[in-house]
């Protein structure tokens, strides 16, 4: 049985949620980005067991099929961008089409009407979010962060930094505030 999972976006998150079905006396034969492998049927009472426990660290079982399809979009990008040193040969659409087996349009429509944005603005948010952890870390120059994430030149990037955050990327890099969010606030 797979139960989906909401605000799973880290391998941090991955270890809470497995501590907890483990702690609780259940053990998850698989655990990844906003799901969870368990063998055999859950009852009712035992999903909401599970899911009172997990709410405590911000968590949250998904039980509608269009929510879940939304986590999986967001779990698919989060997973490539943030988790991933795999370079995508094709565009993320074709991606996440390919990997839901479901129409792109459709994909696209839900995930506007159900999160009030478009899964091309999660992505570019994702990245500038990307692209903040890189340059706090400051072990890439821009023109690297710019081939890591697919940018066509750094000028783009920059564009882009700046339409989202207000600041251009050489700016933020100086002050280095706490100017990064949880990836499930992006």
């Amino acid at each position: 049985m797979n139960i989906y999972i909401k605000n799973m976006v880290c391998n941090r998150c991955i270890m809470v949620v497995d501590n907890e079905f483990q702690k609780l006396g259940y053990t998850p034969v698989k655990v990844q980005l906003g799901e969870v492998e368990v063998g055999g049927e859950l009852t009712v009472e035992e999903i909401a067991e599970i899911d009172e426990h997990l709410k405590k660290f911000g968590f949250e079982i998904i039980d509608d099929a269009k929510s879940r399809l939304i986590e999986k979009i967001k779990n698919l990008i989060i997973q490539l961008i943030h988790h991933s040193n795999e370079e995508i040969k094709e565009n993320y659409s074709t991606y996440i089409e390919s990997h839901l087996n479901k129409d792109y349009n459709y994909l696209s429509n839900l995930f506007s009407d159900i999160e009030g944005t478009t899964i091309e603005k999660y992505i570019i948010n994702q990245k500038i979010e990307k692209v903040k952890e890189l340059l706090v870390h400051d072990e890439l120059t821009l023109s690297e962060i710019a081939y890591k994430l697919g940018y066509s030149n750094v000028a783009h990037l920059s564009a882009q930094f700046r339409k989202v955050t207000g600041l251009t990327p050489t700016h933020f890099k100086q002050i280095k505030e706490n100017k990064r969010k949880p990836l499930d606030k992006v």
